[in-house]
C-alpha cells in the first residue's frame, strides 16, 4: 500500500460531503463510463489505444442510449497526431503531446515522457474511482468521479502514486481537465483588483490558450477560479452553459484552450509557475477538486444551480446537523467607527447601540492584541492588550451578551509584524530565502504555516483564545500575498511543496478549530475577496467580499460575486456617506438596500447615526430578517444587470418552496425623463396568488394588491412616477396567499 503525501485532507472523500447517491455505470462490452445526476450525463470510455477518451458532456440521456466503444481521432497531416487530437480524461505529457498537459513529471534518471492508460476501476457508493498507469514505470493516477443526484455538478480530482524506488518529480498537476466539441464559445471568468474585486469578464473563444491563474499563494483579487463557456447564442436566461469551479486557496490555474481542430479543453489546478513536488518512493500527491457542470438554462441556470449545491454539499454544517446551513446573523463591525482605537468603553458603547438597531452579532475588529497602535506592530502577539482591556475581554463579551448579541473578533493568524514579541524570537518562521531580503507589504511578513511548529502554535493561540472566551465567530483575515517562498528545513529540492502544504496545513487548521469549538463560525477574509474558492467555503460560514463598500460599486461586485458563489456567504456591510474610497453620497435605504441582497451587515459609525438614520436602519433591519431566508438561499434571477454603465439594475429571488419573492430595484441615474422599466419577474408558479408589499418604495397607483404568478411574470411590475433621480432603490416582497 502505498503511503499518503500529506496527513490533511489527503483523499478525495475529505472534499466531497452529503452526496445524493449517484448512477455510476460501466459497460464491460464497450468500455464506456457514464454518471448521471439531475439533467446531466458525462460519459468517458477506454479506446481502442487503452487511453481513457472524453465522449459527452451535456443534457441527461436517456438509459436506452448506448456508445460504442471509443475511437481515437486521426491524425491531421504529420504534425498532430492522434494523442495530441484525442480528448483524454487526464493526459500525461509525452508521445508527442502538444497541447496543454493534465500531468507532467521529470524522472530521477531525466526521462520525461508520460502516457497514461487505464488500469482498472472501481465504482463506488459516491462515485467512481479510475486507475491509469505509465505504459512503462509504475507511475499511477486515480481518477476519482462523483455527481450529485439533484444538480448534476461533477467533482472530479486525481491522486498521484509513485511505484518507483526513485523519487519522482512533479512539475505539472491538474485536478481535472474537461473538453468541449468545437462550436462558438463566449468565455465568462472574474477578474479585479483590490477594492475591484468580481467584474464579470465576457470574451469569444480563440484558437490557442486563455490563462486565469493567480501566483500569489493564495486565490487572489486578480482571478477567481471559476468559469463559464457559453455555447453560440446562449445568454443569461436561456442557452447551453458548462462551467467549473476549482477548490483551491492557493495558487491556482485553469487554462481554457482551442484546439487545431476548434474543440476547446480546460485544464485546471495547481500552478505550475514555480512548482516542482518531489514525490519520493511510495508517496501520493492528491489535486484539489475541480467541480464542473452544465446547464441549458442559461448563465441564470448556471448560478441557481452553483448557490444551491454550495448550500447543501460545500459550506460546513453544525456537528451532527441534518439540515442546511442557516442564513448569516445580521453584524456590526466596529472597524470604520474606532480603527485601531478600540477600548472596553467604547466598543461597549458601540454594543448598545447596534442592539438597538436590531442587530445580532457584534464584531470587534482590528487593535485589540499586542502593541497593536497601528499597522506596524503587534501581529504575532494574540494577548489581550491591558491597557484597552484590563479585565480581559469577558466584560465586553458579558455586555455583549446582555444586550442579546452574540461576540466576535478579528484576527490575522497567517501574519506577523517584524515589531513583534513572536518575529524577534523566531524570525525564521517566515517565509524567506535565506541571505536574501524579506519583503514587506503592511508592514508585515507570511508565516510559514507549512512548518509543523507554525502550524501548532497557530492552532494552539487560536484555541486557547477560543477555551478562555465565549467568542461565537471570528474574522479570520489575510492581508497580503507571497513573496520570498522559501522553506529552509528542507532540502533545496524539494522546498516547493510549500505551495501545496501551506494550503493543506491552513485546511488543517480550520477543520481542527471546527472540530474543537463547534459552535464557533468563521469569515474569510483577504483585504477583501482575495481568498474566495471553493476550497475555503467547505471551512468557513462567510466570506468579505471586498474591503470597497460603495453602494453603488457593490452592485456590479454583488452581480459578479453572484455568477460563482451563493449570497447566503457574501457579506455586505453598510458604511458611512461620503464613502471613503469614491466620496460618493447616498442615502441610507440606499446602501441599507444594496446590502440586503446579500447577508446583511453594519459597518458605519454608528454613534454618528441621527435618530431619524437609526429608525431606518431599525425597520430595514427588521424587513430583511422577515425575508432574508430568501433572499440568501432562493433562486436568484439578475432582471437587470449594473454592468456596462446601466441606468438601472434589479435582482428578484424565489425561495424553493415558490411562496416568497423579494425584487430589489436600483436607479443609477435617471436620463431624459426616461423612467425605470416594466419588470416582468421570473421563476414564480404562474397558477399561485401572491400578495406584494413593499419594503421601500411605491408602485404605481393601479397595481394590483394580489394577483397570480402569470400576471407578475408576464404584466410585470410597474414603478411610481417618484421613482427617479440618482442613487434611488426600492424593494418589494410578494408572498403566497
Amino acid at each position: 500500500m502505498l503511503k499518503t503525501f500529506s496527513s490533511v485532507a489527503a483523499l478525495f472523500s475529505a472534499f466531497v460531503i452529503a452526496w445524493g447517491q449517484p448512477a455510476a455505470t460501466f459497460d464491460p462490452a464497450s468500455k464506456v463510463f457514464r454518471l448521471d445526476g439531475g439533467d446531466v450525463s458525462y460519459v468517458f470510455g477506454v479506446n481502442s489505444s487503452g487511453e481513457l477518451q472524453q465522449l459527452y458532456w451535456g443534457g441527461r440521456l436517456a438509459k436506452t442510449d448506448q456508445f460504442p466503444r471509443a475511437v481515437p481521432m486521426g491524425e491531421w497531416a504529420s504534425f498532430d497526431t492522434p494523442y495530441t487530437n484525442t480528448p483524454q480524461e487526464y493526459v500525461g505529457w509525452g508521445a508527442g503531446l502538444f497541447l496543454e498537459p493534465a500531468l507532467k513529471v521529470t524522472y530521477a534518471d531525466g526521462n520525461r515522457d508520460l502516457v497514461l492508460h487505464y488500469e482498472s476501476h472501481t465504482i463506488t457508493a459516491d462515485g467512481l474511482n479510475v486507475v491509469l498507469k505509465d505504459i512503462k514505470r509504475p507511475i499511477y493516477v486515480t481518477l476519482h468521479y462523483a455527481i450529485d443526484a439533484e444538480s448534476g455538478i461533477l467533482a472530479r480530482s486525481a491522486t498521484i502514486e509513485n511505484g518507483l524506488n526513485q523519487p519522482v518529480t512533479v512539475e505539472q498537476a491538474a485536478a481535472a481537465a474537461w473538453a468541449l466539441p468545437p462550436a462558438h464559445y463566449t468565455m465568462n471568468y472574474l477578474t479585479g483588483r483590490w477594492a475591484g474585486e468580481w467584474t464579470l469578464t465576457q470574451e469569444a473563444v480563440h484558437p490557442g490558450e486563455r490563462v486565469i491563474e493567480s501566483r500569489r499563494g493564495s486565490t487572489g483579487h486578480q482571478a477567481n477560479p471559476w468559469f463559464a463557456l457559453q455555447a453560440g447564442e446562449a445568454n443569461e436566461d436561456q442557452g447551453e452553459v458548462w462551467f467549473g469551479a476549482l477548490a483551491w486557496s492557493g495558487s491556482w490555474r485553469i487554462t481554457v484552450e482551442q484546439d487545431q481542430l476548434d474543440a476547446v479543453r480546460i485544464t485546471g489546478g495547481f500552478n505550475p509557475f514555480d512548482f516542482g513536488f518531489v514525490l519520493h518512493a511510495g508517496e501520493r500527491l492528491q489535486t484539489p477538486v475541480f467541480y464542473g457542470g452544465y446547464s441549458a438554462h442559461g448563465l441564470g441556470g448556471v448560478s441557481r444551480l452553483l448557490h444551491r449545491f454550495e448550500v447543501e454539499h460545500v459550506l460546513p454544517r453544525r456537528a451532527g446537523a441534518n439540515t442546511v446551513p442557516k442564513p448569516r446573523p445580521v453584524i456590526y463591525n466596529s472597524w470604520e467607527a474606532t480603527e485601531f482605537n478600540v477600548t472596553e468603553a467604547g466598543q461597549m458603547a458601540l454594543a448598545e447601540k447596534a442592539a438597538a438597531l436590531g442587530v445580532d452579532r457584534f464584531v470587534m475588529d482590528d487593535g485589540w492584541f499586542g502593541q497593536r497602535k497601528d499597522d506596524h506592530a503587534g501581529l504575532g502577539d494574540w494577548y489581550v492588550n491591558q491597557e484597552k482591556f484590563p479585565h480581559g475581554l469577558k466584560p465586553l463579551i458579558d455586555k455583549v451578551h446582555a444586550l442579546g448579541m452574540d461576540f466576535g473578533l478579528w484576527v490575522e493568524p497567517e501574519m506577523v509584524n517584524p515589531d513583534s514579541d513572536l518575529f524577534r524570537k523566531h524570525p525564521d518562521w517566515v517565509l524567506h530565502f535565506v541571505g536574501r531580503p524579506e519583503t514587506q507589504q503592511r508592514n508585515q511578513l507570511v508565516l510559514n504555516l507549512a512548518r509543523p511548529d507554525v502550524r501548532a502554535y497557530v492552532l494552539g493561540f487560536l484555541d486557547k483564545l477560543l477555551t478562555e472566551n465565549d467568542i461565537a465567530f471570528l474574522k479570520w483575515d489575510y492581508n497580503r500575498n507571497w513573496s520570498e517562498p522559501g522553506w529552509e528545513q528542507l532540502p533545496a529540492a524539494e522546498q516547493k511543496r510549500v505551495y501545496v502544504e501551506y494550503t493543506h496545513s491552513l485546511y488543517g487548521i480550520l477543520a481542527e478549530l471546527r472540530r474543537r469549538h463547534p459552535k464557533v463560525e468563521l469569515e474569510s477574509c483577504s483585504g477583501g475577496g482575495g481568498r474566495v474558492d471553493l476550497g475555503i467555503l467547505k471551512y468557513v460560514d462567510e466570506v468579505w467580499p471586498s474591503d470597497n463598500t460603495d453602494p453603488f460599486d457593490r452592485l456590479t461586485q454583488q452581480d459578479g460575486f453572484s455568477y460563482a458563489y451563493t449570497p447566503q456567504v457574501m457579506m455586505a456591510w453598510v458604511t458611512d456617506s461620503p464613502h471613503w474610497l469614491n466620496k460618493r453620497s447616498t442615502s441610507l435605504s440606499y446602501r441599507m438596500l444594496s446590502s440586503m441582497q446579500g447577508s446583511l451587515g453594519i459597518g458605519a459609525n454608528i454613534a454618528k447615526w441621527s435618530e431619524d438614520e437609526a429608525a431606518t436602519a431599525k425597520r430595514l433591519i427588521a424587513a430583511y430578517h422577515q425575508v432574508q431566508p430568501t433572499i440568501v438561499q432562493g433562486d436568484l434571477y439578475r432582471l437587470i444587470s449594473p454592468r456596462n454603465g446601466s441606468e438601472f439594475s434589479a435582482t428578484q429571488t424565489v425561495n424553493r418552496e415558490k411562496n416568497q419573492s423579494v425584487v430589489f430595484a436600483f436607479i443609477h441615474s435617471t436620463q431624459e425623463g426616461r423612467k425605470f422599466p416594466l419588470l416582468k419577474l421570473k421563476g414564480l408558479d404562474p397558477a399561485a396568488v401572491y400578495a406584494l408589499t413593499p419594503i421601500e418604495g411605491k408602485t404605481r397607483p393601479e397595481t394590483p394588491a394580489t394577483a397570480s404568478g402569470a400576471w407578475w411574470m408576464n404584466h410585470g411590475l410597474e414603478f411610481d412616477e417618484s421613482f427617479a433621480g440618482d442613487f434611488q432603490a426600492a424593494a418589494f416582497r410578494l408572498d403566497r396567499k
